[in-house]
């Protein structure tokens, strides 16, 4: 099968690459063509998996292909983005048809989920990686940012920390568990759900926002440099699954929650005053600390005391001693 046969029988007839809102022109030209409301500016963001690195080889094509979509349509999220279009950039080591077919349904399960479509891309030989560029809108001025957030701000998160973690030693073989434990840990993993419409709805409110990729404790470390600001969390507020608890111990889920990347969870500052009328909304917001005058990402305990870790979440390039 060739590249351009590929590219029309597994993805260019899918649904999610039909066009829509936002999409003047798709699949099928040198580029696509996107059109944004006057007054809104354009939200882009590029993600690379890498099998044996980002996941499991082999694994289900199913999964990976929701998985692959959805981490990166979160980078939407966290900037308070409406999706509108993704590409994607696969390399192969070779064409098999039915793997084809499966990770192409679950890329297009994902991207009707997430309400976005599917434009343009490129296909390799070589080893299994894939690589994803989103494309949203959002109102000129009002895009979320790492950089906002004030002393006396509450520092708050989207959902539960841990679970994508939690599930790793699940999906590399390692440990087993009953239905009820590893159902909600895998389900996190291999299908983690952008939180968009939070997103959206922290426009005007957050001071500052991002999605937890990278373990709590570093990507908050982000937003600590980006506004210049300390960032205290308090160990006993982090929000913990009963399914990771039970799976792990509680010491070890709150360390999952801590260090474990692939959350996908929005993290986010936001000035007291905003917090009544989000939970009145019925958001799933968690105050786990507060931004303070200083620099960096301080671990309080139940009695206050700093126990931060010196080691904190996944880096590709940590230099070792």
């Amino acid at each position: 099968m060739g590249e351009f046969e590929l590219i029309r029988n597994y993805f260019a007839a899918a649904p999610c690459a039909q066009g829509g809102e936002g999409v003047a022109l798709g699949i099928g030209d040198d580029c696509a063509l996107l059109a944004v409301p006057a007054g809104e500016q354009l939200a882009i963001s590029t993600d690379t998996l890498v099998a044996g690195v980002h996941f499991a080889d082999p694994c289900d094509p199913f999964l990976l292909g929701q998985r692959s979509l959805a981490v990166a349509v979160s980078d939407l999220a966290a900037m308070g983005a409406t999706p509108i279009a993704f590409t994607l950039a696969l390399t192969l080591p070779t064409v098999t048809a039915d793997w084809l077919d499966a990770f192409a349904r679950g890329l297009n399960a994902m991207a009707q989920n997430c309400g976005v479509r599917l434009v343009g891309g490129d296909t390799t030989r070589g080893p299994l990686s894939l690589t994803m560029t989103v494309l949203g809108r959002v109102p000129a001025g009002k895009a979320l940012t790492r950089s906002g957030a004030q002393p006396g701000d509450l520092v708050c998160v989207g959902g539960e920390l841990g679970n994508a973690a939690g599930a790793l030693s699940l999906v590399l073989g390692e440990r087993v568990a009953a239905a009820d434990v590893a159902g909600p840990l895998l389900a996190h993993y291999w299908s983690p759900q952008p939180q968009l419409e939070l997103g959206m709805a922290l426009r005007g409110k957050a001071t500052s926002a991002l999605d937890i990729s990278d373990g709590l404790l570093a990507d908050c470390g982000h937003i600590a440099k980006a506004s210049a600001v300390g960032l205290l969390i308090e160990s006993e507020k982090l929000p913990l699954s009963a399914a990771l608890v039970s799976f792990l111990g509680e010491n070890a889920a709150r360390v999952a929650a801590l260090n474990g990347g692939d959350d996908y969870v929005l993290a986010f500052t936001l000035p007291p005053a905003q917090l009544p009328a989000l939970l009145a909304d019925g958001w799933p917001i968690h105050v786990i600390g507060q931004v303070v005058a200083g620099q960096g990402v301080t671990l309080l305990d139940a009695n206050g005391q700093d126990i931060t870790p010196q080691t904190r979440g996944y880096q590709h390039f940590r230099e070792t001693p």
